[in-house]
């Protein structure tokens, strides 16, 4: 850790993670995990956003990989074919690498400048931590949510995701923000939501053509899950590509607690969401 930001932690509010193992430092509006406090800061002082930019936020088991998958699929299918797509051969986590755990965390000062546009880069950051190029430019930012029982080094669930939803609801040209249970339920509409948003819609040619439900395909969690890239390839942090692919389940959380911690859970999610306009379907 660099001797500034070691001079930093000692100044700043600590607390212990959910689990009990890792620190949580309160870091310029947002609790982040010690493991994840160099990267972070230096992602907020360094990245210059690029106009052209997609940022894909989202909050660690909340849909990522699938999102980046979709993400790249639209953004760069002028580029790529769905028939040919890198992603046949190539994890979403390569293609669309995060910056925060990531980028930032192999090197303070990665050289970004030699990727071609539109970039795309992932991020776990609060809101309140993404770099102020990143809200000062013309830049884009896909926003995953979904109801989850954070157990991990992150922000608490409702203070991560109301950062991006209150963002989303000042800036729509800016911010947007997808429900994982929505896509599983509608992907074509979903789809075209995005496509719309990048400034890239679907041409009436592409839908004829079904390009639409060939991206939807292509990034369908089964089929991404049984590519064998995905089977049987482990990232750079020994961590295998098969363990991002979970069940893929709507409301799966549940499976994980007992039923007085499921409910009292939902009732402090219901307390720190009530008058945002926020809601989550949390059940199949």
């Amino acid at each position: 850790m660099a001797e500034d930001l070691q001079e930093l932690v000692l100044n700043l509010p600590r607390e212990k993670n959910l689990d009990g193992t890792n620190s949580l430092y309160l870091f310029k509006g947002a609790w982040v995990s010690a493991y994840v406090l160099r990267a972070v800061d230096s992602f907020q002082r360094h990245f210059i956003a690029q106009d052209t930019d997609i940022i894909v936020a989202s909050m660690p088991k909340s849909g990522t990989t699938w999102l980046k998958a979709l993400t790249f699929s639209v953004a760069k299918r002028h580029i790529y074919d769905p028939k040919e797509s890198p992603l046949l051969t190539t994890p979403p986590h390569e293609l669309v690498p995060f910056t925060d755990t990531g980028l930032y965390m192999e090197d303070p000062l990665p050289n970004l400048e030699q990727l071609p546009p539109p970039r795309i880069f992932g991020c776990h950051s609060h809101f309140a931590n993404l770099p102020e190029s990143i809200r000062n430019s013309k830049c884009k930012m896909n926003v995953m949510r979904t109801f989850v029982m954070e157990s991990m080094f992150w922000a608490l669930f409702w203070d991560n995701v109301l950062g991006y939803w209150k963002a989303s609801l000042e800036r729509p040209d800016k911010v947007l923000f997808l429900k994982y249970e929505d896509l599983k339920e509608d992907i074509i509409s979903n789809l075209k939501k995005i496509a719309g948003f990048l400034g890239i819609p679907f041409t009436d040619e592409e839908e004829k053509e079904g390009v639409i439900e060939e991206i939807s395909r292509l990034c369908s969690f089964d089929n991404l899950r049984n590519l064998e890239v995905n089977k049987n390839g482990v990232r750079p942090s020994g961590a295998p590509n098969s363990s991002f692919f979970r069940k893929g389940e709507v409301g799966d959380w549940a499976n994980y607690l007992s039923p007085s911690m499921a409910e009292n859970y939902l009732k402090i999610v219901e307390e720190k969401l009530s008058g945002s306009g926020l809601t989550f379907r949390t059940s199949q």
